[in-house]
């Protein structure tokens, strides 16, 4: 079977590494902010918080993937590419309120980055279906299996964030 040969801009793949370097001191600078004494100040931290950095998380894979190119006219269908964002957003909150908790046991860092994984999974398969060309994607159920496995059991850095949090 032949394949479409793909190019990559690498600006954008540089500016994705920017984002996606932003978005991390964002997080961790955001996940001690989550934790302050005053409950309405630290929901409002807490919205915003998982607003900034969904959407950082969101648009590092975003431009990554704008930097990929076919020789094929390629699109987005806006409610899938929506849907994509606000699963990033989702497991974002998922990460902060965990971070904005008491202290942090192992069950609930195992289920935060389980949750993260999943929600990352979403984004990311969600924001794959959005594309739109033709001929179509041709998935592979054994490698779209692989890298969920991969996605959900391996360390999360939303984990990290809400360890370091614990401790700030």
């Amino acid at each position: 079977m032949a394949y479409l040969t793909p190019r990559y801009d690498l600006s954008l793949v540089a500016a994705s590494v920017l984002i996606a370097s932003f978005a991390s001191y964002v997080a961790l600078d955001l996940a001690k902010r989550v934790r302050d004494a005053n409950r309405s100040v630290a929901l409002t931290w807490w919205v915003g918080g998982s607003i900034a950095m969904g959407t950082g998380i969101w648009s590092m894979h975003f431009v990554g993937m704008l930097a990929f190119s076919l020789p094929i006219t390629l699109g987005y269908t806006g409610l899938l590419t929506f849907v994509s964002w606000a699963a990033a957003v989702a497991v974002s909150a998922v990460a902060l309120g965990l971070a904005g908790r008491g202290s942090l046991t192992s069950a609930r860092l195992a289920g935060g980055s389980l949750a993260m994984g999943a929600g990352i999974c979403a984004m990311h398969y969600t924001g794959m279906a959005a594309l739109d060309m033709l001929p179509p994607i041709e998935w592979s159920a054994a490698l779209v299996a692989a890298v969920i496995l991969t996605l959900v059991v391996k360390p999360q850095p939303a984990a990290a964030v809400a360890t370091l949090a614990t401790r700030a």
